[in-house]
Formats: structure tokens, sequence, C-alpha cells
């Protein structure tokens, strides 16, 4: 009996230890009934001793309930084990009566499954008696919005005009040397283009045809644009034969040696040109030298040119030149209009498309807000502001008001500061003692009369569709104001319908008046919200004079 009491208390305390090694899992959930879109908690808590292994699910799966978040592993030491514990934040949009999964935890390798939890999902009760139902709003149409189109098209025009520097550059400079050759003298030419050949060194069949295409070309065209002889549509033989009937009839006084010379010339060129002939780089050099001797002594056996000749290459020199400055203008004026346009596109680029444009085109506010601005001091108590331009007195037959303004309306940006004061400053005890019995009805009746001050002048000048709102603010001087802020139609001058438009004005109280600072401007405009900001951030107080 002994023996079997000993078998059984061995096999407990196995047990108890078995089941310490294995841990517990233990699940719970704020509430088993949640309403539409309620937050729910579910929490997973691992009973363990400090040497277990707990893994929870690394993506748990929740369906039909949505995961919100999941916290991390919160580890608490107890007495005699440890708590691992995770929560996830679940939620469900749809009514009816749903389990929570079941999940699994791994302890020291063994699987634990949490248990089915149900949930019932309640509607929300709406009392259609008590409160109102709406219509859906309708669909807001929102302007397309062009700017990344137009940064794209801003660098591709970039990447055009540079491409249409460089070939205005290659062009520009071949057109100018096509200019200066042709206004050189034939000789002068043709001795510039000898020299140039000068320099090559022919190794290849095609590089001695080129080479002697070019050289007969020299001297034909010097011949055909001084000794008019029709040189450059001849053949070889046919322009020999017209120089010897020249030499013959004295109007070209040539010796026999350098037409000798010219004859073994074009002979060498048409065996190079036809029958594809390569002869040494000292041949073709000799007879390079061979055709500068020939237009040296073309020139000097020449006559000399009579008045009417001399007149009709002045004339001709003339009218090269003209067309020459012409031509420099417009090359000239092409290349100012692509750099203006390049400069332009990189500036859009690093400023924007708008500030650009607007800076350009004189855009109002923007005149305004990149102007230099006025800070300056207004009325008593003396108020500091910082404006685009100072503010205009303006003349008003109460004495206990002061008003300053910039512009109407009308403007671009208007700006009205107001200072009301009626009644005469008190000595500071009359004033904290007043301070102390004001009621507060009578603040809020005050702040009501000062709004409707407000809405009553713009509904004087014409404004329709006033939207309004009302709230407390702190200026960065430290100055609590009231702010009243919205929007209205205005009719404006030169417009043909009502412009919709933004304004605020800020309330400085005082026990014996208020500061009324009012700014109006288009909706729309895309600097007057900066300008606003500004002014506001500099408004400031003078306590000390």
């Amino acid at each position: 009996m002994k023996k079997t009491g000993y078998i059984l208390l061995a096999f407990i305390l196995m047990n108890s230890l078995w089941s310490q090694s294995q841990g517990e899992l233990l699940v719970s959930i704020d509430s088993i009934k949640v309403k539409i879109g309620e937050q729910l908690n579910y929490t997973l808590q691992v009973k363990a001793d400090s040497t277990a292994q707990v893994i929870f699910p690394e993506q748990p799966i929740f369906t039909p309930f949505e995961l919100l978040e999941e916290s991390l592993v919160d580890t608490i030491k107890m007495q005699s084990h440890y708590l691992y514990t995770k929560r996830y934040a679940l939620i469900q949009f749809d009514s009816g009566n749903y389990f929570l999964p079941q999940q699994q935890v791994l302890i020291n390798g063994f699987s634990k499954i949490a248990k089915l939890i149900p949930v019932r999902v309640e509607t929300v009760v709406v009392d259609t008696l008590q409160q109102k139902l709406y219509d859906i709003k309708p669909l807001i149409t929102v302007d397309k919005n062009y700017e990344a189109f137009i940064v794209r098209l801003l660098w591709s025009s970039v990447f055009s005009l540079i491409l249409a520097g460089i070939l205005y550059a290659y062009f520009f400079q071949k057109r100018r040397k096509e200019l200066r050759k042709r206004e050189l003298p034939p000789f002068d030419r043709a001795i510039e283009e000898l020299k140039a050949l000068e320099g090559e060194k022919p190794s290849e069949q095609d590089e001695y045809k080129k080479y002697y295409s070019r050289l007969t070309d020299v001297v034909r065209r010097y011949l055909e644009e001084e000794a008019k002889i029709d040189a450059l549509e001849s053949t070889s033989e046919e322009l020999l034969a017209k120089l010897e009937m020249r030499k013959d009839a004295g109007t070209l006084d040539l010796d026999h040696v350098t037409l000798k010379s010219l004859k073994e010339v074009l002979r060498n060129a048409d065996l190079v040109k036809f029958a594809k002939s390569m002869p040494e780089y000292r041949i073709a050099n000799e007879d390079r030298i061979a055709v500068e001797h020939v237009v040296i002594e073309t020139k000097e056996a020449l006559p000399d040119p009579t008045e009417e000749e001399l007149k009709q290459k002045e004339a001709y020199q003339e009218l090269l030149a003209q067309k020459r400055r012409k031509e420099q203008w417009i090359w000239g004026l092409s290349g100012v209009g692509l750099l203006t346009v390049l400069a332009l596109t990189i500036s859009m680029l690093v400023y924007g498309y708008y500030p650009v444009r607007d800076t350009l085109f004189k855009y109002p506010t923007k005149a305004l807000s990149s102007g230099q601005w006025v800070s300056s001091q207004y009325g008593t108590p003396p108020l500091k502001i910082e404006t685009p331009k100072v503010l205009a007195r303006a003349s008003l037959e109460s004495k206990t008001l002061q008003q300053f303004s910039l512009g109407n309306l009308d403007s671009p940006f208007y700006i009205d500061l107001l200072f009301d004061f009626p009644k005469p400053n008190l000595q500071k005890n009359q004033n904290s003692q007043n301070k102390a019995s004001m009621p507060n009805d009578a603040d809020a009746e005050r702040g009501q009369a000062l709004i409707t001050s407000i809405i009553s002048n713009f509904e004087v000048k014409g404004a329709v569709n006033i939207l309004m709102k009302n709230d407390e603010l702190t200026l960065p001087s430290g100055i609590p104001v009231a702010k009243i802020y919205g929007t209205l139609d205005y009719p404006r001058q030169g417009e043909n319908e009502k412009v919709r438009c933004n304004f605020t004005s800020l309330l400085i109280n005082f026990e014996e008046g208020t500061i009324i600072i009012t700014m109006m401007y288009e909706k729309e405009d895309r600097y007057a919200t900066e300008i606003e900001q500004r002014i506001i951030n500099s408004i400031e107080l003078i306590k000390e004079l």
C-alpha cells in the first residue's frame, strides 16, 4: 500500500514538473460584445519558467477580423514563473456573430493552441427621429495637377535647347568660315587653300583622290575668277587650249614652263581620279608647289584692272559686306534668343514654373511677396507690424477710431488695421478693478458685436455667400487673439463674375477697446497665404517706448 502511494506521489510530481516545462497558454479579450468599428484587444499570455523558449505566431490570422496593430512581447517576472504577453488590436466593420480563430504558440518546441472565442459585433442604433439624415455629398471636381508634366516638359526643353545650341555653334562657325573665305580676294583665297593642303599627307588612294580634286579646284576656280576663263566646266585639254589661246592673243602672258607644269599637274590629277593611280607623296607635294607657282604667275601676267572693273569689284565687295552683316545679325539674334530660352528653362527648373512666370508677368501678389517689406509702428497702443508697403492713414471723423490700410477690397491683397478705443485710458488700479468686475457675458456680447460689424462691413461692400469660422490663436510674440476667418464672393471691378475670396480678421481685445487686423485676397492666389502668414508672425505690441 505504501509502495502504491509513493508511486502515485512520484507521478503527480513528475506531471507537475512536465507541465511547468510545457508552460501554460492563456487567451483573453476585452469583451465578447463590441460595436461596428470598435477596437477589440486580443491578448495571448504564456506562463512558463525563465528557461522556456516561447515563440508567438509571426503572421497571425484573425479572419474575418482585421489586424490594426500588434505589440512587442512583454515579459514580467513573477515569484515562481515568468509571464510572456503579446497583444493584438482587432476591428470589424460588419455586424454578426463571429469566432476569433485559434492561435498557435510554441513553448520549448511544443505546440499550444488557444481556444476559440465567440464575439458578437452589434450594429449602431440610429434614431432617425432625433438625428437628421443628409444626402451623400456629391463628388468634388479636382483640378488636374500639371506640375509633373511641366517639369518633364522643361527637362525636355533643356536637352533640346542644349542640342540646338551645339548645332547652332557648329553651323555658325561653318557659315562664318565660308563668309570669310568668300570675302577674301581670289588670289589670297587660292594661296590660303594651298597652304591648307601643305599640312595634309595622303597615304591611300581615296586620300590622294580628294587631295588632287581640291588641288585642281583651287587653280580652276582662280583662273575662272581672275582670268575670266571657263575653267570649272572644262576638261584638262580644253583648259590648256584656252590658256594657249589667251597667250597667243596677248591677254595672258604665261611662259611655256608654267603651262607645261600645269599640264603635268592636270595629267597626274586625271590619273589619280580616273585611273586610280597612287603617286608618291613627293610628287603630290611638287604638284602643289607647281599649282602655287601657276597662281602667282597668272596674277603677275594679268593686265591691271580698269577703273570700271575696280568699281564693279568694289560694289561686289560692298554687297558681300552687307550680306555678311545681315547674316551676322540673324545669327546673333538667334543665339541671344536661344540663350534666353535656355536661361528661362533652367530658372523654371530651379525656382519653379509659376514663380518665374509670375515674376516676368508681374503677378501682383508675387511682387508684394518678393519686394522690400516695411516694419512700422501704428496707433495707440503702438502695434508693430511688417507689411509689403507702408499702411496709409485714413481720415476719420471719429476721434476714438484710428484706421490704417493698404489698398481696398478690389486690390489683390487688402490690409486694414483699425484701433477702436472709445473710452479714455484709466489708471492702473481702476483697470484692475474693471477687469476683475467685468462679467464673461459682457465679453461674449462684445466679441459677437465685433464679429457682426466685420460681416456687415463686407456685406455693405457687396459681398455675398459669406462662410465664417472663429478660433483662438496665440501669435509668435505671445499675444492671444481671436481669429475670424472664412470665404466670401466679392464683386471686384473689371470682373464679370464675383470672385471667391478668403478673409481673416484678428481681434486683440483690451479693457479700453480693440485692435482689429483684417486681410482679404483671392482664394486661388498662389502667394497671398504666404503674405498673410508673414504679416501675422510679425505682429507685436510695443509695451515700452
